[in-house]
């Protein structure tokens, strides 16, 4: 712990690091395009100056030293996390070997032991580079664990001995720049997530953003100067601003004030609770709603949940409060643990758990985290072929056998997935790797193990082996482009219920192809045989073969639409192929 005046850190890390400016919200540009919609409108907020960096990346651009300097959010991050180690080190007089961290992990120069939480949303890639930067920073990353699910363990230190039966509890995090919400069953020490929920782009930061738009336009009227293209103004407003949303949080009303604004011209208004709710209702509003969404991935009803935990400095606002509380029918909320530090209790204590440092509430606590989208690969037709399932528990792991698809086919390419629709082409790509030293053989003899493996920290890992040499392929999915937000992913699981007469329909079509697909070349491969073929007049062996090829060739035709124009053909062909149809079951 560190004392009460060293937080000014972790609001304005450059007034420490730089002396010169305070870029802050590096967290919403981890992960993200400079091009991203997002992105570009947080800019135009933003008193600091952002650009466009190598390979699309945001770079913030900083004086030091009356030299301009270009910083990716890693490294503010970076520099913020040694920093942090430096002061915990002074204040305590003695080597940190041991530290949890909110964010990304540093660059320092001795190794040290960390406990990183994320957004419950990052998916594998996005926890990957997490873990490839303490890597590479020369720290020894212990474990990546979502942020409600620690806060979860700092609430459930002081129930785990009084608990009986089994207990729901819904942890609702809503910090500075993200929400989360994740749906957990306690009984025994063990810490079950039923469901995870959330919005890596919402959180006390829009609320401020809120209030600086409106006493922008506010002073505009009055003064008729715009003051959104000024940084030294905008700063200086949301400075103000911040403090005000923090008073309204225990007073009914506050005021703006902010000597010489612009040009000399001094500016004041007062802002009452209710001015700042209505600011923020649809906002608010969006924070019960993935909190709905939560309890429905879940299916449970929220008469169930037991506990309501509130978490993350914004989730103080009491219309937020206000809100959550009807949505649960009046229920109690659970403020026992300090909602700024409880995701530090709960990554300190799972700190504590994986050095061997636990103590008799520590000792038997258990925490199995969730799969927020199903992983699988394409298979034929297109098709998403599951192999983890959506709200899985992990660690975890899965095999699935697959095949080749053509004669003397010597290596196949995988492309991995994530979502819940049929077709693989609406899904989320992760990553692809190829299998290369199959032995040649005909279609459908190779036998091809994929196995999917997700560790303790959500990174997932496909491995992909021929079962007959041994040979092995397989890759750590590592592509931040790929990430998903919250509404990426609510998007698709509710795109997957609006589409299910549509991938039903895939879901036949490419059944239909596949068994089309598989009989021609079944029957190409009985034809080919001299034994079977020498028993058939050339003018039926040549009108057989003409029709198997033309089956072929027919199947690569794009403009296919429908299961019947496959169940059609194949009707076809075997009126063809009869004569030769008994043969054709011993390939």
């Amino acid at each position: 712990m560190v004392p009460y005046s060293y937080r000014i850190l972790f609001g304005y890390p450059y007034q420490i690091l730089f002396g010169y400016l305070c870029p802050w919200d590096a967290k919403r540009l981890i992960g993200r395009r400079f091009s991203d919609p997002l992105v570009q409108n947080d800019i135009n907020l933003w008193p600091f100056k952002v650009i466009e960096g190598p390979s699309d990346k945001p770079m913030i651009v900083v004086n030091y030293k009356n030299e301009e300097k270009h910083f990716s959010a890693e490294e503010i991050s970076s520099m913020v996390l040694k920093k942090l180690r430096q002061m915990a080190e002074a204040y305590l007089g003695k080597t940190v070997k041991y530290a949890v961290w909110r964010a990304f992990p540093s660059l320092i120069k001795n190794p040290t032991y960390i406990v990183v939480t994320v957004l419950a949303y990052f998916n594998d890639s996005q926890r990957k580079a997490t873990k490839d930067v303490g890597g590479i920073a020369g720290l020894n990353v212990l474990r990546i664990i979502n942020e409600p699910i620690v806060a979860t363990i700092a609430y459930g230190l002081d129930k785990v001995s009084d608990c009986i039966g089994k207990r729901n509890v819904l942890i609702f995090d809503l910090g500075g720049g993200t929400a989360d919400v994740s749906l957990l069953t306690i009984g025994n020490g063990v810490f079950q997530v039923q469901a995870v929920g959330g919005d890596t782009h919402l959180g006390g930061e829009d609320f401020d953003n809120r209030m600086v738009k409106h006493f922008v336009e506010k002073f505009k009227r009055q003064h008729k100067v715009d003051i959104s293209g000024n940084p030294r103004a905008l700063r200086r407003l949301r400075t103000a601003c911040e403090k005000a949303k923090r008073i309204l949080s225990s007073s009914i009303e506050t005021s703006i004030e902010v000597d010489s604004l612009y040009n000399g011209m001094d500016f004041f208004s007062p802002i009452t609770r209710a001015k700042f709710a209505e600011l923020n209702m649809d906002l608010f509003r969006k924070c019960i709603d993935i909190v709905e969404k939560c309890l429905s991935d879940a299916k449970m009803d929220k008469s169930c949940v037991h506990e309501v935990v509130v978490a993350g400095g914004s989730s103080r606002i009491p219309k937020v409060q206000q809100l959550l509380q009807n949505f649960f029918d009046g229920k109690e909320l659970c403020k026992s643990v300090n909602p700024d530090k409880s995701v530090a209790y709960g990554a300190a204590a799972q700190a504590a758990i994986l050095t061997g440092m636990r103590n008799e509430k520590l000792k038997d606590i258990v925490l199995l985290d969730v799969t927020p989208l199903s992983l699988g690969v394409e298979i034929r037709g297109s098709e998403m072929s599951i192999l983890i399932p959506r709200n899985t528990p992990f660690p975890t792991k899965n095999e699935g056998n697959y095949t080749t698809r053509y004669d003397n086919q010597t290596a196949i390419s995988f492309l991995v997935y994530e979502g819940e629709r049929a077709r693989s082409c609406d899904n989320n790509l992760l990553g692809q790797f190829k299998l290369h030293g199959i032995p040649p053989a005909l279609r459908g003899v190779a036998d091809i193990e994929v196995c999917f493996d997700i560790d303790t920290n959500g990174i997932l890992n496909v491995s992909a082996k021929d079962r007959t040499t041994g040979v092995k392929s397989e890759i750590t999915i590592t592509n931040d482009k790929s990430r998903l937000s919250y509404k990426d992913i609510e998007r698709m699981v509710r795109d997957a219920k609006i589409y299910k007469a549509e991938d039903d329909g895939h879901r036949k079509k490419a059944k239909a192809k596949v068994a089309l697909e598989n009989y021609a070349y079944n029957m190409r491969h009985t034809i080919n045989d001299e034994k079977i073929g020498s028993k058939l007049a050339p003018a039926v062996e040549k009108k057989i073969k003409d029709a198997i090829e033309e089956v072929i060739l027919w199947l690569d035709d794009p403009e296919l639409v429908d299961a019947e124009q496959f169940e059609d053909k194949l009707v076809w062909l075997e009126s063809i192929c009869n004569p030769i149809r008994s043969y054709g079951n011993q390939y």
